[in-house]
């Protein structure tokens, strides 16, 4: 809420109404020694009009993705979202909605999930999707906890260097105190594709999963038939994680290679980059596992009246059973960022998904041409990509990402961050928000500060 007119007469009958005297009251339970004795180091008060001011001139010290050419990704895309959607999740009915414990009550709001349940299934060829968890690094987790308590006694779980980094931190941060064993397969020099001789190797009979990012951190497209055949052999769940789901708008959906789950992030579907957040994670697995989902579960059924209704199926979280038998203590409810989703899917349709995945896969082809025609820029891997893709420039990245971004180009990720031996690699994204000439500039000025 921005505006919360309540003057001295209104606070003083709250107080009278909850049996206190004054504010201070409330705090009657702290120790006084914990309390502030002095008011805060804060400047003097302003009008609403100046603070403002003093807040839009200090963010207009940002370079964001509204005012300039961007080109950065890494996990977090910048797509254009229908006017649509922020129209209709505007509706009291939805923002104001959390969990839909009452069906009687949340028939709107279960639908909604319901819908985007089945969206996400179809887009991933799976059987069942759940109706949402927190981002994609937390649902890469949760799935593999989830190949834990479907293969029990196993203890290892084999994963592909092409994982997001930061979804593996946040992956070894789950399983710290765990008896799972994290054992990482290297890519392949040329293609930057998941090395499949040293899978075949590192997987055995104790591997309860094989988890690979397709595409992959990288940018790479990865061979998930081969990958599949892998883990058959060996009776590891095949576990997919997919960081831009525009991308299964082009390409096969995981469950179309055997995919036991897919897990991801789906911010590029009716959410913005946000500073980072809130953002929103999917899974989905085979039938057969869904008693195994985080999270909740929306159903369809009919009532004695024979009119169709929607409930919570599966709501297996530790509020809802006995805590030891919870497959999940997720509790903060994204329903509100997958209702934005559904709405995005539902208003571009399959032929709108697939239209903008093919923008960014051309709009990225016709970028990679451009950048390696520059003679100090060349192509790190050789494998086929969607939309992103890593370069080589020859000096440090953050150095030439610096030089852009006084040129207003936010240029792309530099990946010294998380391998210091790529100093001189930055990845650089492409969606239907770059134009052409926008391409065309970035070249220029990449090839002038090289």
């Amino acid at each position: 809420m921005k505006y919360l007119p309540n003057c001295g007469e209104e606070l003083q009958k709250m107080l009278e109404t909850i049996g206190v005297d004054n504010i201070e009251e409330l705090f009657r339970s702290i120790p006084e020694e914990l309390r502030l004795t002095k008011p805060l180091n804060l400047p003097e008060p302003k009008s609403e009009m100046e603070v403002l001011a003093g807040l839009k001139h200090i963010a207009s010290k940002n370079k964001t993705a509204s005012d300039s050419a961007f080109f950065l990704g890494a996990g977090a895309y910048n797509h254009y979202i229908p006017t649509v959607v922020s129209s209709l999740i505007s509706r009291a009915e939805f923002y104001t909605a959390y969990t839909p414990y009452q069906p009687e009550l949340s028939q709107g709001t279960l639908q909604a999930l319901f819908e985007y349940q089945t969206m996400i299934s179809q887009l991933t060829e799976m059987e069942v999707a759940n109706s949402s968890l927190y981002d994609g690094a937390s649902a890469t987790a949760e799935a593999v906890l989830m190949t834990d308590r479907i293969q029990r006694k196993k203890n290892k779980v084999i994963v592909s260097d092409g994982l997001h980094p930061e979804y593996i931190e946040t992956l070894e941060t789950y399983l710290h105190n765990l008896p799972l064993e994290v054992v990482k397969v290297s890519l392949t020099d040329k293609e930057g594709e998941t090395d499949l001789d040293a899978l075949e190797g590192a997987v055995d009979e104790e591997t309860a999963a094989v988890l690979v990012q397709s595409p992959n951190f990288f940018g790479v497209i990865e061979p998930l038939d081969a990958v599949s055949e892998i883990c058959k052999k060996s009776g590891a769940l095949f576990v997919t994680t997919v960081a831009e789901i525009y991308s299964l708008g082009l390409l096969r959906g995981p469950g179309a290679f055997d995919a036991d789950i897919v897990v991801g992030e789906a911010q590029s579907l009716g959410n913005r980059m946000n500073y980072g957040g809130p953002y929103l994670g999917f899974i989905a697995s085979r039938d057969k596992y869904k008693r195994q989902l985080p999270g909740r579960l929306v159903g369809m059924t009919e009532d004695n009246r024979g009119q169709r209704g929607f409930v919570i199926t599966l709501a297996t979280r530790e509020q809802h059973i006995r805590r030891e038998k919870a497959t999940s203590n997720i509790c903060t409810n994204e329903a509100l960022c997958a209702t934005m989703a559904a709405i995005h899917m539902a208003a571009l349709g399959e032929e709108g998904v697939r239209e903008v995945a093919d923008t960014c896969y051309s709009k990225a082809e016709y970028a990679k041409d451009k950048l390696v025609s520059i003679d100090k820029v060349s192509l790190v891997y050789s494998g086929s990509s969607f939309n992103e893709f890593t370069i080589d420039i020859g000096k440090s990245g953050i150095d030439v990402i610096e030089s852009l971004a006084e040129k207003n180009i936010i240029a792309g990720f530099p990946l010294v961050y998380h391998y210091p031996d790529r100093e001189n690699q930055i990845l650089v994204t492409f969606t239907e928000m770059n134009s052409k000439a926008d391409i065309d500039n970035f070249a220029k000025e990449l090839e002038g500060v090289l």
